[in-house]
């Protein structure tokens, strides 16, 4: 799959797409497959969140082969399976205070500072270089998804124990960590059995994005700030701030 989609994506992502795909053509032909075959290979998913992703990888697969051998999608009248609105879980301030406190040095209470203040995606916080850090604006240079270039912010805490790691680690030119991101993961899984608190990069980015939401920052704004492609999924990670959340933030027009 050499089309623009697919090249640009990431290597989890193409990992992704390996393993939904290859399922799907382990029981299914693509050139004689039918509407009502790939609803029935959908079908054996219960879970709804597995079920969209299939149709997802499955659907991109028939775009790319239509865009380039010409060939008509069957997936043209279907439409996605009804996804629930799960609440995926985020961490309220104290508790990230919890992990950096639990943290077993300053690399990383540093790595989860950062994760919490810029909402970096794994591999952006695994490939920092010292030369990226620009301290006086507070931002770091990414490389995100499609090797787009952009930058993420970071507060106080994180140029603190930032500061304090690097000056006890004398970093090479490839990372300031001296750990690749499963080295981060599996850190990260450490804590999580030794605090019993969620910690992964994907629940500190839903955390980022809810504590900016729960100070009243817009999403549009969290959006640019983690760099996000849509208001969706902006949406779809701030799902479990609440009313009472927003209401604390509330003015009355007239009042």
């Amino acid at each position: 799959m050499q089309s623009r989609q697919m090249t640009e994506c990431s290597d989890g992502t193409m990992v992704f797409y390996r393993v939904k795909l290859g399922k799907f053509f382990d029981i299914s032909n693509p050139d004689t497959a039918t509407e009502q075959s790939i609803e029935r290979f959908l079908l054996q998913f219960k879970n709804p969140g597995n079920r969209h992703a299939y149709f997802r990888a499955i659907r991109t697969f028939y775009n790319w082969r239509e865009h380039r051998f010409g060939l008509p999608s069957p997936m043209v009248n279907m439409k996605a399976p009804r996804l629930g609105k799960l609440i995926m879980p985020s961490l309220e301030y104290e508790q990230v205070l919890t992990l950096i406190q639990k943290a077993n040095n300053n690399r990383d209470k540093a790595i989860i500072a950062l994760f919490t203040e810029s909402g970096m995606r794994l591999s952006e916080l695994t490939n920092i270089r010292v030369q990226d850090i620009d301290w006086n604006n507070s931002i770091i240079k990414t490389i995100g998804k499609g090797n787009k270039e952009g930058f993420a912010p970071f507060g106080a805490m994180s140029e603190q124990y930032l500061k304090q790691w690097l000056a006890e680690y004398n970093p090479n030119s490839c990372g300031i960590w001296g750990l690749n991101k499963w080295g981060i993961t599996t850190m990260l899984r450490r804590l999580d059995e030794k605090t019993g608190l969620p910690c992964n990069p994907h629940t500190f980015r839903r955390t980022f994005a809810c504590l900016l939401r729960k100070a009243g920052v817009d999403t549009m704004t969290i959006k640019d700030l983690g760099r996000w492609e849509s208001l969706e999924m902006v949406q779809r990670y701030t799902r479990s701030v609440t009313f009472h959340d927003s209401l604390k933030l509330y003015k009355a027009p007239l009042s």
